[in-house]
């Protein structure tokens, strides 16, 4: 059991702590997207629908705290300008010098753990509070190496939630079949990163796209053709990638970019007339941190039947086993996920999809059936475990 401890209940239920108050009685849609970027916690979400239990205490009720209590605090976004400690009140201070409470920050996010430790040691130290009084929950891998932080795969959770049980209902997914598909693979991108044209360029360059569900969104986020980890001058791709930026978006569908990013939404023909997703993840390298980061994006294909090459950070493949998933070792050139070097690592990737190109993809993918069920299955499982493992490394860590 998780014991909670929320300052108040709003509402009937409990009111993210730090989080400005303000009016949620139509919900909590929003919250986080502005400062001080507190969001709900995913984490009770899970809970409620893997029926793992929680136990909820409030500070303006309650005096006394259950062994082994967490002050949550749901994190849409770290920011390092934010005095995180200096936001506690007195209490919550006090209780944590006590050893009698814990801080857990839950983020979701792939950044850089070593540097949120350094960032939450020193203001631990500017109010005299231990630098044991919190955990951190975090979706980079790298968090299991450092003291206090726990890595935890949010994504694939969020991703059930959105996908298998939404709003109470249950939601169909795709069929694995053995019928013949008319096309090789999807490729789907929202986002212009400059890696990500890097990478779809040079597989449209290649004509490994020619046979293919793709698409390249024009939606920018501010991302530098410098913030781009891949050396393009091995590839040779600069001038077309320029021809090929200047000609997106390129759309394979009639979604909008709203709907692309509604993670329920769902072409059934991307993934039930195509035999293998290549997906573009969020980062190709995060925060040169060595860790992997999995979003929705690689749960997508496994919970739809798909097997699917990573282009992503390394050792994302190595992830998906330790959690149990299988990834088609046997008939993927999988070479690339160790690879730390990014442009190294492109190179192993392009290798590989063009290797898949050049096969008999029908055959392949009935070899493949096997473990395309298995993830399903897995993914689709109860995630009770999940959550029941996680407390037990936040409260051993």
């Amino acid at each position: 059991m998780f014991n909670f401890v929320f300052d108040r209940c709003v509402v009937g239920r409990p009111y993210p702590n730090l989080a400005p108050l303000s009016d949620v009685s139509n919900g909590y849609h929003n919250m986080g997207n502005e400062y001080p970027f507190i969001a709900p916690l995913r984490l009770m979400y899970y809970t409620d629908q893997h029926q793992y239990p929680i136990n909820v205490i409030y500070l303006d009720t309650e005096t006394v705290l259950p062994p082994d209590s967490f002050y949550p605090v749901g994190l849409a976004f770290f920011d390092y300008g934010i005095d995180y400690f200096g936001m506690l009140s007195d209490q919550v201070q006090q209780r944590c010098r006590a050893g009698e409470l814990k801080i857990l920050f839950y983020y979701h996010e792939g950044d850089n753990p070593h540097y949120e430790k350094v960032r939450l040691d020193s203001l631990c130290e500017s109010h005299a509070l231990p630098t044991d009084c919190y955990r951190f929950v975090s979706g980079n891998t790298e968090a299991d190496g450092i003291s206090g932080f726990v890595y935890f795969a949010d994504h694939e959770l969020f991703y059930w939630r959105n996908a298998v049980v939404r709003n109470g209902e249950r939601v169909p997914g795709c069929e694995a079949h053995t019928r013949p598909r008319t096309r090789q693979f999807t490729l789907l991108s929202r986002i212009h990163k400059w890696w990500r044209a890097s990478i779809v360029a040079c597989l449209h360059r290649d004509g490994l796209l020619d046979n293919s569900y793709w698409s390249y969104g024009s939606v920018d986020i501010g991302d530098r053709p410098e913030d781009n980890p891949i050396e393009l001058w091995p590839f040779e791709i600069q001038d077309y990638m320029q021809k090929f930026l200047d000609h997106a978006p390129y759309r394979c569908d009639d979604l909008t970019p709203e709907q692309h990013n509604a993670h329920y939404m769902l072409v059934r023909q991307h993934f039930e007339n195509s035999y293998c997703q290549l997906v573009l993840e969020t980062f190709f390298d995060a925060e040169q941190s060595n860790g992997a980061f999995l979003t929705e994006k690689t749960f997508k294909p496994i919970r739809q039947g798909q097997p699917f090459v990573v282009f992503g950070t390394p050792n994302s493949l190595a992830t998906l086993k330790r959690l149990g998933y299988r990834t088609f070792d046997q008939y993927i050139d999988n070479s690339y996920d160790q690879e730390l070097n990014n442009t190294e690592r492109f190179k192993l990737l392009l290798s590989s999809v063009k290797k898949l190109a050049g096969q008999d993809l029908h055959s392949w993918y009935q070899q493949c059936l096997e473990d395309v069920k298995h993830n399903q299955d897995l993914f689709l499982s109860s995630k009770y475990d999940r959550l029941n493992n996680l407390r037990h490394q936040l409260l051993n860590k």
